[in-house]
């Protein structure tokens, strides 16, 4: 029986594109170095911060990143200070949220978003109390795919991984889900293509938001006819 639904933020529930664009250019302006298209923030953006401003660094004419260590705190200090700049919930999300709580899951967010960044985006765009655990990037959860943050939600929340699905929109996702041993579902709406989320091991891949609950009971349903 499925009781517990974990998502990934960035691409998953919301369009945050131009949010880590925002202070990845700012600081690659800093350094005199071009400004990324937002549309690149596909693929720098998935697994934090840090790594999407090496990867802008990088095509911006710094392979070698020397300046990494210096616009590492100064992009960080950007996003803390704009976190919600131009971000909004995929169509759907909202409605796919409510179904699921009146199913009575319990729901969380899994996200390489800096911690308390990751809280005010989730509480901001869809309020305090729809989430019932909210974890992001912090010195002692390490960043996804490292299954630990996973780990953790199910410990709060009393379950097994086979009372879990997992939800995410890139590699990273995919290899966190399964390396946590849940069941792991690629949603085909954020920053990577179908084909990514195929070759990561996706256990189940969806194309809208309002398929979630209707899998989400379709487990449950199949898992409680089996006991």
């Amino acid at each position: 029986m499925i009781r517990a639904c974990i998502f990934d933020l960035d691409g998953t529930l919301t369009r945050t594109q131009e949010s880590i664009a925002r202070p990845v250019n700012r600081t690659l302006a800093h350094f005199g170095l071009p400004e990324m298209p937002v549309e690149n923030f596909n693929y720098y953006a998935g697994d934090g911060l840090d790594n999407a401003l090496r990867r802008a660094l990088s095509d911006a004419g710094d392979p070698e990143l020397k300046f990494f260590e210096e616009g590492r705190p100064l992009c960080r200090k950007l996003f803390v200070e704009e976190p919600l700049y131009h971000v909004e919930p995929y169509e759907h999300i909202v409605h796919m949220l409510r179904r699921l709580r009146e199913a009575h899951m319990k729901l969380a967010v899994f996200s390489n978003k800096v911690h308390e960044g990751a809280i005010e985006v989730v509480e901001t765009i869809f309020g305090k109390g729809v989430f019932d655990y909210i974890q992001g990037q912090s010195d002692a959860v390490p960043m996804k795919p490292d299954p630990t943050g996973a780990y953790e939600i199910m410990k709060k929340f009393g379950v097994e991984p086979r009372e879990c699905m997992y939800f995410g929109d890139t590699n990273t996702d995919m290899l966190t889900g399964r390396n946590a041993g849940i069941f792991t579902v690629g949603v085909t709406w954020g920053f990577r293509p179908r084909e990514e989320l195929e070759e990561y091991g996706a256990d189940h891949i969806v194309d809208d938001p309002m398929e979630i609950p209707d899998l989400v009971l379709r487990r449950t349903e199949r898992d409680t006819n089996r006991s």
